[in-house]
């Protein structure tokens, strides 16, 4: 009994998600190791002909690390929150589950790896799709459970950053999306390096990646969707006005429907 509970209890810890103040902070510095710095390369590289093409005001960002995705954006105000107040810290304090924002406010919103280390996928995609203008942008970079990254996903023996993330099958997300009336216009992918802990770096890596997004080899080490809000039309309804004057009453004249018959005349016969 005792070699079975810890067995269950070792399952019970693979599967646990970090703290989001304790994410935050180790997350931030693996995205410095050589590894993760490879990674922050391809994902802005997909990232940036997207953000390019995109206009508005305001622009959230949800993520699992105080690095901001949206440099290459044009839109003006970006939005990036943090689960709690550190000294010194100048970002604002919310959960990415619950998000201080009215509805329908932010013109585009991106999920960077939020939707991985989540244990609520689908409050986080509500929360996401209701302060979302009808017509906004919502991008979603996940790890990608078919690749190498997810194979050592599958194998890993310690809870270790990023390798105990929950990593979604993209395949997944956009049902997920497609519930909340999302229109998927499309998945790329990025990332085409082994989850080494010295990431190949050079024109080899370069060509390697450059060959991998030419052709969207779904066997990248993260995945980006692009989903559009719906608007939903709305048909007017014409109400129907009733005239506060009664209706004038259409009355035949006498003249026309009362004509004077003429008489015949009378002929005297004489005897």
């Amino acid at each position: 009994m005792a070699g079975l509970d810890n067995i269950r209890s070792y399952w019970r810890k693979r599967r646990e998600l970090p703290a989001p103040q304790t994410l935050f902070h180790e997350m931030g510095q693996w995205w410095q190791t050589p590894l993760g710095h490879a990674l922050l390369r391809s994902e802005a590289a997909v990232l940036e002909p997207v953000l390019a093409r995109l206009f508005g005001y305001h622009f959230l960002q949800l993520g699992v690390s105080e690095h901001s995705m949206l440099d290459a954006s044009p839109i003006g105000h970006k939005i990036v929150f943090v689960p709690g107040h550190e000294r010194g810290g100048v970002l604002p304090v919310a959960s990415n589950e619950a998000l201080p924002l009215q509805s329908e406010s932010v013109d585009a919103v991106l999920i960077h790896h939020a939707l991985d280390y989540t244990p609520d996928s689908h409050r986080l995609l509500r929360e996401s799709a209701r302060v979302l203008m009808p017509g906004g942008k919502l991008l979603i970079l996940g790890f990608n459970p078919l690749s190498p990254w997810g194979l050592r996903h599958l194998l890993r023996w310690r809870n270790t950053l990023p390798w105990n993330a929950r990593y979604i099958a993209s395949s997944r997300v956009q049902d997920w999306l497609k519930l909340l009336e999302f229109t998927v216009d499309k998945v790329e992918h990025a990332g085409y390096i082994l989850p080494m802990r010295r990431a190949r770096q050079g024109d080899g890596a370069s060509r390697l990646e450059a060959m991998g997004q030419r052709f969207n080899a779904p066997l990248a080490a993260v995945y980006l969707i692009v989903a559009c809000k719906q608007i939903m039309p709305v048909t007017p309804i014409q109400p129907r006005w009733r005239p506060s004057l009664p209706r004038p009453v259409l009355v035949r004249p006498v003249g026309e429907s009362a004509r004077a018959r003429p008489q015949a005349a009378r002929v005297k016969i004489k005897s």
